[in-house]
């Protein structure tokens, strides 16, 4: 029994410090103070003073131990809480969770992060109580944070520095009406203290090694689905589906090409067609257009690890009635479970105007 005991802790410690042994992780707490961009000038009532809050992160460090850390030159990936006063009682205050990944530069002293995840907004929207919010429309909102900063580790014992620009993005992506969105564009000065007594080496057994990667074309099937609303407060949530299917073609380890077609079914197009011919006759709306559209797109995948980034442009060849125009954009992330089968999250926008959170399942074969 001791000798069974002796050897099921020596398992479990193998387990939990094993995995110590390729990565280290570190933490760092920013101040950022700056300005809420005018990107609509149905905001400005909104923008008073200058917002400030502060950004807590915490950061797995990797060293090479796995090919796809060494290609994109050892980055973090971590989770990261945002607290941000809004400096606007209607506006009020806004709290959020993110997932993130930081690329380094210039000799590891220049980082990129990149953060996506879910904001709680302290006084959104009402109708009675708060109708000068158009910006935030629900409690729940969609977030995005990016930063560029020049980073010193290690200047006193574990203790580091750093400081840049820092771009904060809140919008519930048309879930429900008003959404305008509020844009901070900041400056911040922050800590970074590192858990770890010293760095591990990095590997580099990748380093003049050119890899050669073929992969024939690969056809993907992807559903989606999600709940919106028009821009008319009040119109309603509806749901919609969208199929899309498309050729990819691997250009390298990291990157894909994409050629493709989308069929949206958006129900709430059908209740803002409806009201269109019934409120604003002199428009031409006669409520018999077809709600349906359909887009063809070309766009590109990153491939970072099981995840991935796409970004893709698309026209609407099919477009019998007039909403937001004709060109639009996706952008988002997907996570491969298998080769073949993946989930995403994405954004579907006219320009800077969102249209809706896109929820998907597909195949790649």
């Amino acid at each position: 029994m001791k000798q069974f005991l002796t050897y099921t802790l020596f398992v479990i410690s193998w387990v939990v410090f094993s995995q110590d042994k390729t990565h280290t992780s570190y933490v760092d707490i920013n101040y950022f103070k700056g300005n809420i961009a005018e990107h609509n000038s149905d905001i400005l009532h909104l923008i008073q003073g200058h917002p400030e809050g502060v950004i807590v992160s915490w950061n797995k460090k990797t060293f090479g131990f796995e090919d796809w850390e060494q290609r994109y030159n050892y980055p973090d990936y971590g989770v990261s809480f945002i607290y941000q006063n809004l400096k606007n009682s209607v506006l009020g205050n806004n709290y959020s969770v993110y997932g993130h990944y930081n690329f380094y530069f210039l000799k590891r002293h220049l980082v990129f992060r990149i953060g996506q995840g879910l904001a709680y907004n302290t006084n959104p929207y009402d109708k009675e109580t708060n109708y000068r919010n158009i910006a935030f429309g629900t409690h729940l909102l969609s977030s995005t944070y990016a930063i560029l900063n020049y980073k010193k580790e290690r200047i006193f014992d574990r203790f580091g520095l750093q400081a840049g620009l820092a771009l904060i993005h809140y919008s519930n992506a048309n879930f429900k009406a008003p959404n305008a969105s509020v844009n901070s564009i900041t400056v911040n000065l922050g800590v970074v203290y590192n858990l770890d007594e010293a760095p591990l080496s990095y590997q580099r057994n990748l380093v003049g090694v050119k890899e050669r990667f073929i992969q024939p074309i690969k056809y993907n099937l992807v559903v989606r689905a999600g709940i919106n609303e028009s821009d008319v407060v009040g119109s309603g949530q509806f749901p919609f589906y969208i199929i899309s299917a498309y050729a990819d073609k691997r250009i390298s380890r990291k990157s894909a090409l994409q050629l493709g077609t989308d069929a949206f079914f958006s129900m709430f197009l059908k209740e803002l067609i409806h009201y269109k011919s019934v409120s604003f006759p002199e428009e031409g709306v006669t409520g018999d257009e077809d709600y349906k559209r359909v887009g063809i797109f070309a766009g590109h995948e990153l491939f970072v690890n099981k995840s991935s980034i796409i970004t893709q442009l698309g026209y609407y060849v099919y477009y019998p009635f007039d909403f937001e125009g004709r060109t639009y954009f996706r952008v988002g992330l997907k996570r491969y479970f298998s080769e073949k089968c993946f989930a995403a999250v994405t954004l579907k926008s006219h320009g800077a105007k969102a249209e809706a959170v896109e929820f998907g399942l597909g195949v790649r074969l």
